[in-house]
């Protein structure tokens, strides 16, 4: 199916649906300060998940219905017992499906959410044209996808930045693209998208936000070890590099000058 890559980096287990949901939140802030969907009626959200952004989706727009396409039947199953209130109530639909065909008619919905998807599959225009099918004229999407060419830290970390080198580079060869931030305004356009425009979602923390460093570098841990054991079983890392990140990692959260940047990128455009 074309919602999923050939792989998926980080694995379907229970610990890493749980990270999926402390993700969302986390993040909430900086993914949904410029996404409006005050004016939407239907909502296609393409590759749900868990349910993760589901959730946030439906408290900061109450007025919405979504509904939900993954291509995962566990994080449907998982999705729908964490959003089972909101289904009972006819707010959401869940559906196991492909991205790349999407069982819906054309123009079915005014307005679509993707988020941290793109990054996992190999067709993304494609995929774009069919959301564009399923939007009515002038519906809104709004896509946020990650950078990771922009990841920084300082003190110099140079396990960690090897590791993050073989994260990034299987996923390329699972068929995904790390990257994929930078390519929204030209991947929108060539799926026939209008109005295309990106924002960069930078997170950039030193002695200025001690606090908001220390729980980004706690979640970024988490992050880079949640594909520990895909890497070690391809032996794309070995035990002793994953060591030594830990390492330089719990080095940085105790240095009195860290400094952490990322950003991930956004983008909205119009059918």
């Amino acid at each position: 199916m074309e919602t999923k890559s050939q792989g998926y980096l980080h694995g379907y287990t229970k610990e890493e649906q749980n990270r999926l949901y402390q993700q969302a939140r986390f993040l909430e802030t900086s993914v949904f300060e410029s996404i409006d969907f005050s004016k939407s009626k239907r909502l296609l959200e393409v590759a749900c998940g868990v349910g993760a952004q589901t959730e946030i989706l439906l408290k900061r727009f109450p007025h919405i219905k979504i509904d939900g396409i993954d291509a995962s039947q566990e994080q449907i199953h998982t999705a729908e017992k964490h959003l089972k209130n909101s289904i009972a109530k006819g707010r959401v639909n869940l559906k196991l499906g492909d991205a790349g065909h999407l069982p819906y008619q054309d123009h079915a919905f005014d307005s679509s959410f993707v988020c941290w998807f793109l990054e996992h599959v190999n067709r993304p225009v494609e995929i774009l044209k069919e959301i564009r099918r399923v939007l009515e004229p002038r519906g809104i999407i709004y896509c946020t996808e990650v950078l990771n060419a922009t990841f920084f830290l300082h003190p110099y970390s140079p396990a960690t930045l090897q590791y993050w080198f073989h994260f990034n580079d299987h996923q390329w060869n699972l068929g995904g693209d790390p990257f994929v931030g930078a390519k929204l305004g030209n991947y929108l356009t060539d799926a026939g998208f209008n109005n295309v425009t990106t924002e960069a979602k930078i997170h950039h923390f030193d002695n200025r936000q001690p606090e908001m460093r220390q729980q980004m570098l706690d979640y970024w841990t988490q992050l880079l070890l949640s594909g520990t054991a895909q890497l070690l079983n391809s032996q794309k890392v070995s035990e002793e590099l994953v060591n030594q990140m830990r390492e330089e990692l719990d080095l940085l959260k105790l240095a009195t000058d860290s400094i952490f940047f990322y950003a991930a990128m956004q983008a909205r455009a119009l059918a």
